[in-house]
């Protein structure tokens, strides 16, 4: 039998006859790999009589339809199972979706077999009669042990290990014990024998993707499948792995800080902008209940420079501390850094504040932070970024109990944000006398007591705001 070969993007996924230097798909240098395309051994009848012997245990009967406009049969209405986590079952969107297929990404050392195991552990708790298979690609066998044993985990028959790399063993221990869970960890690291290329390769990954996400949907197990980050933050491999998955997280953290952020960038089964903070301990992860009282725990004193904003990161609302630092530049091109915030968003607050407030930036250097590693991306935190800009400027400290609500325009007005009222009922919750937001949102915060709410209609009357009221 012939064999035949084809270039391949390990980037994008790409193809072509020919070697190339640069990917014409994803501009990417030297990402061609040759690769066959047809298997070099063993028999195409063996590799079919395999492959259908999978598909008649696990795929659905054919003819499996129903109307749309049919009653909902009980039996078949979306459940959840309750991770023994909090914070996970709150990003997941209330629990974890039997046959949905989940994909978590994080850097090197992050701690996601650490959530994963701790998991295994809450299922097992909360959901006695199902089986979870722990199948990693990277340690062995009583690796994993000492770990969960260190974890206090404790499997009671219903927790099993296995270190392997082919997918076909895989999915013969996964017939044998017809687990509920299974975990993989981690992607790049599994093949299949039927092809030729190397682990994680573009043609290996999408192929065990698709394989396990045909076992989730036909068998009804929970698949939680854990990818490899690049430098640039995005998960490795092709966006197709993104598509086929239900479920898409990230685990964050920085490397300097024992907290950990768990955010859901894609979720079929919930929202996509839920949060859930971790702190990494000696013995594993902890939930942090509250987080807003985290990112604020190291304010004893008003110094300028600082403004406490709020955010939502899906339902929750959380208060953070902005930092500015305005110094006198020796450059003839000041620098803008921001860590936390985008750096193109600070450049415009900061033409903002000297278009608007005579605020002379020219000739200073812009240093902005935000406290406890979060990332914003929401415009509700525009004021606050501001405030601190200006406190730093005119060497201004604000009150430990102000808060600061609204998204700023080009033209300097403060604009109305979405759930004020919740941001508000937040800060009261936290200890915050006072909040600042725009002038139009004033009516729907007045039913909440012991806060003092102050509007402010132009970005140009804070100063004059903040010295009648301090």
């Amino acid at each position: 039998m012939k064999i035949k070969t084809q270039y391949q993007c390990q980037s994008c996924g790409h193809t072509s006859a020919k070697w190339l230097g640069r990917c014409p798909g994803c501009e990417a240098w030297n990402s061609f790999v040759e690769e066959r395309t047809s298997p070099g051994d063993g028999s195409p009848a063996v590799q079919e009589g395999s492959l259908a012997a999978l598909r008649e245990e696990f795929s659905a009967q054919p003819g499996d339809w129903t109307d749309l406009d049919a009653p909902e049969d009980p039996s078949r209405a979306l459940r959840r199972l309750d991770t023994g986590i909090g914070e996970l079952n709150r990003v997941l969107g209330g629990g974890l979706v039997p046959d949905s297929f989940t994909l978590l990404g994080g850097d090197p050392g992050i701690g996601k077999s650490t959530l994963l195991l701790q998991m295994a552990r809450g299922i097992r708790l909360k959901n006695a009669d199902l089986k979870i298979l722990y199948v990693s690609g990277e340690e062995s066998v009583d690796q994993i042990r000492s770990r969960a044993i260190r974890l206090g985990v404790q499997g009671s028959g219903h927790i099993f290990l296995a270190a392997e790399t082919q997918i076909e063993k895989v999915f013969a221990t996964v017939k044998e014990l017809r687990p509920h869970v299974l975990v993989m960890d981690s992607l790049q690291t599994f093949t299949s024998s039927y092809l030729q290329s190397a682990p994680g390769s573009v043609t290996q990954v999408r192929e065990i993707s698709a394989k396990l996400m045909a076992l989730a949907k036909s068998a009804g197990i929970s698949v939680w499948l854990v990818g490899h980050v690049t430098k640039e933050g995005s998960i490795a491999g092709p966006k197709v792995v993104e598509h086929m998955v239900d479920t898409v997280l990230y685990f964050e953290g920085d490397s300097g800080s024992t907290y950990r952020l768990l955010r859901a960038v894609k979720n079929r089964f919930g929202s996509s902008r839920e949060l859930g903070v971790f702190e990494m301990e000696g013995d594993g992860l902890q939930e942090v209940s509250n987080p807003s009282s985290l990112f604020l725990s190291d304010r004893r004193e008003a110094l300028p420079g600082t403004a406490i904003g709020t955010l939502l990161e899906g339902t929750r609302p959380l208060l953070v501390e902005l930092q500015a630092l305005v110094a006198p530049s020796p450059l003839s091109l000041p620098r803008r850094t921001s860590v936390g915030m985008d750096s193109n968003r600070i450049a415009l607050l900061s033409a903002i504040l000297e278009r608007h407030m005579r605020v002379r930036l020219a000739e200073q250097d812009l240093f902005f932070n935000v406290a406890g590693g979060l990332k914003l991306s929401e415009p509700a935190c525009d004021l606050a970024a501001i405030a601190a800009i200006w406190s730093s400027v005119e060497d201004h400290p604000f009150p430990l109990d102000w808060a600061w609500i609204g998204e700023l325009g080009l033209t300097g007005e403060v604009r109305r944000v979405s759930q004020i009222d919740v941001r508000v009922e937040e800060a009261r919750k936290l200890g915050f006398k006072t909040v600042v937001i725009p002038e139009g949102s004033a009516e729907r915060v007045g039913k909440i007591q012991g806060i003092r709410v102050l509007t402010l209609d132009r970005v140009s009357h804070l100063g004059r705001l903040v010295r009648e009221k301090n």
